[in-house]
């Protein structure tokens, strides 16, 4: 345990050093590759302005998104009226489709509970 302990702190003494080194110049490289995003200058009222322009923005998309989840319901519907066709294949794939879906879901709870399987925190 204790080897492991000091084989942790010698990596993250290694990272550290390594951020303190390259973290700066990543840091204003990215700033520059992205200097057409920045708001100069920053000003509440600029950054007000900006966050009235996301939230219309978004609201003026609703209709597009309410359009394109009809049609997503229409081709599931189809995809529902064409289901006595389906081959054991398809229904394979449907099946192992739903069965990552619910691995995914439970790593997420797990992950939200702290690595643990019973839900208590020992």
């Amino acid at each position: 345990m204790v080897s492991k302990l000091s084989q942790l702190q010698s990596t993250a003494t290694q990272a550290t050093k390594f951020l303190a080194k390259n973290g700066p110049v990543y840091y204003k490289k990215l700033l520059d590759n992205n200097k057409r995003y920045i708001q100069d200058p920053p000003t509440i009222e600029s950054c007000q302005l900006l966050s009235k322009q996301l939230f219309f923005t978004r609201l003026a998309s609703i209709p597009s998104r309410y359009d394109a989840f009809w049609k997503e319901l229409d081709s599931l519907k189809e995809v529902w009226k064409m289901r006595k066709q389906f081959s054991t294949e398809d229904y394979g794939i449907a099946a192992l489709f739903w069965v990552e879906c619910y691995l995914w879901y439970y790593a997420g709870e797990v992950i939200g509970r702290g690595y643990t399987f019973t839900g208590y925190y020992v």
